[in-house]
């Protein structure tokens, strides 16, 4: 139900502070005023999802504009560029800080208010709905000497919350805290705090530099955002200081993977991070009116592949007059590793990928679809707004194999392909081979002997010089990730038997597909 105001008899000073005030009063998180060729449409964002809150006619669009603009600092001829501003103010009895953006579009002048909540940072770590295992991970990880602690997710997830939060268990008269950020969302008492200011210079990365000569205990950084911020984070974190900071990525994995994207050497990154806590934010079910229902097979299997529990109900949205839809408020999900001696070591080795997953999540890891189902289970929560959150093929990190088949997630993790010959008389070779380029081929030869000859071929632009494969009675199981075997001679070693091969390295050079195609004619053909 649209909001109408009687714009006749209604100052606009009175109708923005009316617009404010409610929405603050509505749990809203943000305000959007979005010019459109008719009219201006306004828009509030309540528990992450927008809604249509009201219409503004053209003739009133200009003056409701210029009003937020003179209430927030904005200078009210420059409609042409960009522009952010704040409001701190108090109306109605109702405390406000907001941060104001204005964009200038091709119908008009948008306008995007966000109103900053506190409350939840104020009431502590404890109140950030951590389950018992991730919150004692998270004591254990502020209570450490030096290090540093990331957190991250997307933006409007929760990171600035949970990190303050941080700041407020480490706030002690014997502390000395300094932050730097863009900007500064919460003043604290007895936190020096830093405001970036790009255009004279004053950088993250130039900040930082001055605040290692402030004698520091704890080190806030707002965001990391580049190579040159992140080094210098991380050299901070192992010269005696505890840094917090966030980082725009979705859980542990990805986390460590960004940081050596950004040049941090390994041997430091191992040494300095503590520990990571990823987030995301789903829509709290609302307690007066969530109901239980039965639940379906495919929820059955899932709580029971993932959490090993059987379940015949789980808790439903209904909708009241306390509530929109169902929700009331938002609850974080979360993700938190907590390095141990392993995981250093595998970073500092340069251990592949998949390795690393299987150390990450077989350390006592709670996933975020793991954390989320618990909190279905205790009702806080939806399966709808859980599996909207994570999806399953990019949580299934610690989950394994079996799971994932049961759940009809093919994982490829191993790409071996089995292989079962009866007939020692027939060559059955199952080849996988990427990024093949048979380029200066001499000698290949003697794949014919047998009159049985099946072939499973996948070929890609796959390097292979100088080959001489010589055999009789041969039963192959090669998996050929991007071969460039270069000069290699004499296979004639594969005669007579059984081989699991696996090769890997660079290809060296690229190769004319028709070429391709023509080569691999040629040899079936032979």
């Amino acid at each position: 139900m649209l909001k109408i105001y009687d714009y006749a008899k209604m100052p606009v000073v009175d109708v923005v502070n009316d617009i404010l005030v409610d929405a603050s009063k509505r749990g809203a998180s943000d305000i959007h005023f979005d010019p459109m060729e008719s009219h201006m449409k306004i828009r509030i964002r309540i528990d992450g999802q927008l809604i249509d809150y009201s219409d503004v006619p053209n003739e009133i669009k200009k003056n409701l504009i210029t009003r937020i603009k003179i209430i927030s600092g904005m200078n009210i001829t420059e409609s042409r560029l960009p522009q952010d501003g704040a409001i701190k103010a108090t109306l109605k009895g109702v405390p406000l800080d907001l941060r104001v953006s204005c964009l200038p579009t091709n119908e008009g002048e948008k306008i995007v208010i966000r109103i900053l909540d506190y409350s939840m940072s104020l009431n502590g770590i404890e109140s950030l709905g951590f389950s018992q295992n991730n919150y004692r991970k998270v004591l254990e990880m502020v209570s450490v000497p030096n290090g540093i602690i990331l957190v991250t997710g997307a933006t409007g997830s929760g990171k600035s919350t949970t990190v303050y939060s941080m700041l407020q268990r480490l706030n002690k008269e014997d502390t000395n805290i300094i932050t730097v950020e863009d900007p500064i969302e919460m003043n604290i008492e007895g936190i020096n705090q830093v405001q970036t200011n790009s255009e004279i210079g004053l950088t993250f990365a130039s900040a930082l530099r001055s605040i290692l000569r402030q004698d520091p205990n704890v080190i806030m950084i707002g965001e990391i955002r580049d190579t040159e911020t992140a080094q210098i984070a991380i050299r901070a974190s192992i010269t005696g200081h505890i840094v917090l900071s966030t980082l725009h990525t979705n859980d542990a994995l990805t986390t460590i993977e960004r940081l050596l994207d950004m040049e941090v050497q390994r041997y430091l990154l191992a040494s300095a991070l503590m520990g990571i806590i990823s987030q995301k934010l789903a829509r709290r079910l609302c307690p007066h009116c969530k109901k239980l229902r039965p639940a379906n097979d495919y929820e059955k299997q899932l709580f029971k592949k993932i959490l090993n529990r059987d379940i015949q109900e789980i808790y439903t949205n209904e909708g009241c007059d306390e509530c929109t839809n169902g929700y009331q408020g938002r609850i974080a999900i979360h993700e938190v590793l907590l390095l141990n001696q392993e995981i250093r070591d595998a970073i500092s080795s340069n251990i592949r990928k998949e390795q690393l997953r299987e150390l990450v999540y077989k350390s006592g890891v709670t996933t975020l679809l793991q954390d989320g189902l618990e909190k279905v289970l205790e009702g806080y929560t939806t399966l709808e707004e859980i599996l909207k959150l994570v999806e399953l093929e990019d949580d299934t990190l610690g989950v394994s194999s079996e799971i994932l088949q049961a759940m009809g997630k093919n994982n490829n993790s191993n790409n071996n392909v089995e292989q079962k010959t009866d007939n020692i008389e027939s060559l059955n070779s199952s080849l996988k081979i990427d990024d093949v380029n048979p380029t200066n081929i001499q000698n290949t030869q003697s794949l014919t002997s047998n009159n049985n000859l099946n072939f499973d071929l996948k070929i890609d632009e796959v390097p292979i010089n100088n080959q001489n494969k010589t055999s009789n009675n041969q039963n192959f199981d090669l998996k050929i990730d991007e071969v460039n075997p270069t000069n290699t001679t004499n296979y004639n070693s594969l005669n007579n038997t059984s081989n699991n091969s696996t090769i890997n390295s660079k290809p060296s050079n690229s190769y004319n597909y028709n070429q391709q195609m023509d080569y691999l004619e040629d040899l079936l053909n032979h």
